[in-house]
This record gives C-alpha cells, structure tokens and sequence, in this order.
C-alpha cells in the first residue's frame, strides 16, 4: 500500500506546485484561452485565461509513476511493468497530441488548433500501437497486459475479440482498441467545459481504478489461486499509475476550481482519457468503466444527440452541447453545474466500485 501513497503524494506535490508556474508563464506572455463566440455568455470573463495546464498533469503522473515504482522495487515488489509502462505510454502519447493541438492555438494563433482528420489520425496511430502492444509481453503465467477477450468486472470467456487469431481477428480488435480509444479521449475532452468539471470527475474515477487494481493486487491469482481471484498482469502497477492521476487531478484542481486560474486543455484531457481507456483495457474492466465513468459517456452522448436531431429534425434536443451548457444557459450558476455533476459522478463510482465487490462476493459464495 505504501508505493500506491508514495505515488499519489508524490503527483499531488509536483501537479500543485508546478500548476502555478505555468499560470505565471503564460501570463507572463500573455498567452491565454480564446472563447467560442457561441458559448455561454458567462465564459466571456474566462478569455486569455492560461490553457496547457495538462503539461503540469502529464509531469504529475509520470513522476508520480516513478516515485511508487521506486517505493514498490525498495519493498520487493516488481515495478516499471509491461502493463504500467503501456498504460502510462498511451497517456502521454496522446498528451502530446494535446500539445500539439494547443500549441498551435497558442503559439501559432490558430484558434481551430489540430483539424479533426489530424486528431483522428493521430488518435488512430496511437491505438494501433497501443493494441498491438497489449496482447503481447507474457509473463511467467502467461498472462499479457491486456486480453482479446471483453470484460466486465473479469474477463467474458464467450466474447473472443480477437476471433482466436489470425489477420481479421487482430483487425477487430484494434478496431475495438481504436474505437475505445478515440471515445474515452473524446468524452473526458468534451467534459473538459467548466472549471474544475473534468478534474475533478476525473479524480473520482482515479481514486475508483486505485481502489480497483489494488484489490486486484491483493487476490491476485499469481499469489493465491482461490475462488473470486483475478487473473490481471501487474495490478500492482496499474494501482501506482492509477494513484498517480489522482494525486495529479487533485493538485491540478486546486488552481482549476471555479473560478479556474488555469485550463487543462487538451493536453491534460486527452491524456487522462487515455488513461482512463488504458485502465480499463489492462484491468480487464471496460464494460465496468461504463458505469463508473458514466458522467463522460453522458457528456458524449449529449453531443451525439444533438448532432443526430439537428440533422435529421433541424430541432436541438439540448440548449447546447456538451450538456453541461445546457444547464448553464437555463440559468444555473457554473459552480452548481460542476457541484451537481460531481455527485452524479460519485454516485456512479459507488454503483461501479459496488458491482465489483458484489461479482467478488459471488463468486465466493458470500453474496447472500
């Protein structure tokens, strides 16, 4: 448990204190957020706000990362796995696609950043060397990173995404990983709206992974073969990794809450969605992270909504999307959209975390 602590306190420390002198940077030279002209008019006051405050997140984890790597080597456990190693790789390429986007916002005085096919692309070379990554590096057991199976709370031995191998088994599943990929990333980016809004529910879900793979690491099936174990590369690992976004999330959060001295910007967004997608895929749970990141999958499927209805009705469903505008321009104060949506964020972590223990209990036959 201590390396997971070490990596946690360690992230918070370098996020909420590295957070502030990026602040100070971009205000230096006056390089700041641009505001849509169709947005909330409330936002107006946000203009020239820094962005790229996901560069302190991106530094956060990793560092966190190899802090309670280091711990776990020092109590004699293994670190820099296969599985936290591809995880982590995944956050921070798609970080630097976040960099780019806003990089040339602020520095090349693009507004638009990164065209959509850019960010398509990128997202999809990035999947593709994520999926081909996963299903590979056995360890003495057999077990790789990540399986070609689909998973709830295990693995879903009927549901064979990989087809048993072969070319049209590996392209649905990088299909699959690039699907899941380019949605989570673009859920956690869409919900990067309101200050603190991604940050924070995005710590809920860290802290749900922490929880998760840290009781994974403790009925591992590598240490004792009992009913309910799990048959998870690395748990350990993935714990470490998992803490070190929440303590990142959580530093980072001090200067993003309202009103936001800072943004994340897709730097920050795109990474800890693909921390999110890696989580899941390397714990075997991406059905389960449904329900525990259930805010980011409404946030999406407002946009989806609104897209359909407009062009098939030419009538919006929502006031505007992500949905978290729609009831900001009904009047609510943002700080109680962000509030709200937070307690609906926890409430499906609690509904995940118990769906886990629950199929646990089951499978123990203590479920009565």
């Amino acid at each position: 448990m201590v390396q997971v602590i070490c990596a946690g306190i360690i992230s918070f420390l370098v996020s909420i204190f590295v957070t502030p002198l990026l602040i100070r940077y971009f205000h230096r030279r006056a390089m700041g957020q641009e505001i849509r002209e169709d947005g909330p008019k409330s936002h107006a006051r946000k203009r020239g706000t820094p962005t790229m405050g996901g560069i302190a997140i991106l530094l956060a984890i990793a560092l966190g990362y190899l802090g309670g790597s280091l711990a776990a080597l020092a109590t004699g456990h293994s670190a820099f796995t296969a599985s936290g190693l591809i995880v982590l790789f995944l956050t921070l390429a798609l970080g630097l696609v976040g960099f780019a986007d806003d990089g040339i916002k602020l520095f090349m005085q693009r507004n638009l950043g990164l065209n959509k096919t850019a960010k398509l692309i990128a997202q999809f070379l990035i999947a593709i060397v994520f999926g081909l990554l996963i299903l590979r590096f056995p360890d003495e057991h057999g077990l790789t990173p990540g399986s070609p199976f689909l998973s709830f709370v295990r693995d879903i031995d009927t549901i064979d995404l990989n087809l048993g191998g072969g070319v049209a088994g590996t392209l649905v599943f990088l299909a699959f990983i690039y699907i899941l990929l380019a949605a989570w990333s673009n859920a956690v980016n869409l919900t990067d709206g309101l200050d603190g809004l991604a940050a924070g529910t995005t710590a809920l879900v860290m802290a749900a992974y922490t929880a998760i793979t840290f009781w994974q690491f403790r009925n591992s099936c590598d240490a004792v073969a009992t009913a309910g174990c799990y048959s998870v590369r690395d748990p350990l690992d993935l714990a470490i990794l998992a803490a070190s976004g929440l303590g990142a999330c959580v530093g980072f959060l001090w200067w993003n809450a309202a009103p936001a001295k800072i943004f994340m910007g897709d730097t920050g967004s795109l990474a800890l969605g693909g921390l999110v997608a890696g989580l899941s895929v390397a714990s075997r749970t991406e059905l389960l992270m449904i329900i525990i990141g259930a805010l980011f999958v409404l946030e999406a499927a407002s946009v989806v909504i609104q897209v359909a209805s407009f062009k098939t009705t030419g009538k919006r469903v929502f006031r505007m999307a992500p949905f978290h505008h729609h009831f900001e321009n009904g009047g609510w104060p943002e700080t109680a959209v962000v509030v709200r949506f937070w307690i609906i964020s926890a409430m499906s972590v609690m509904l995940g975390l118990a769906a886990f223990y629950g199929e646990w209990l089951s499978q123990n036959g203590a479920g009565q």
